[in-house]
């Protein structure tokens, strides 16, 4: 039987090969509407070197919603840095920021 630390082992290099087989993730954004919002996300997203390859953002009164699927294959930086990053202005902009790997969207959302 494996030990626990050798399982662990396996299971980040399983994610690890995961990602670099579907650089894809999936960054939802949920809040109050204001000035900006767009330009400082998508800043972050440049920042790190991942490609927006698809967006849809609404408003519905005052509320915000966007999601986006992003490339992030020739990004200099690896999934856990953008989810930080995103996560780290969604909250200094007082907004609810999900960042996912496409892979796992997927499941979670399947029926």
């Amino acid at each position: 039987m494996k030990k626990w630390e050798d399982i662990s082992k396996d299971v980040l290099a399983q994610a690890l090969n995961d990602e670099e087989e579907n650089p894809k993730i999936i960054v939802s954004v949920l809040g109050k509407d204001r000035v900006g919002i767009i330009a400082e996300i998508t800043a972050v997203i440049a920042k790190l070197g991942g490609n927006i390859i698809d967006i849809n953002q609404t408003i519905f009164r005052e509320l915000f919603s966007m999601n986006m699927v992003l490339d992030i294959s020739r990004a200099s930086e690896p999934f856990s840095r953008f989810k930080e990053e995103l996560e780290k202005i969604g909250e200094e902009l007082g907004l609810k920021v999900v960042a996912q790997r496409e892979d796992t969207f997927i499941k979670m959302h399947r029926v």
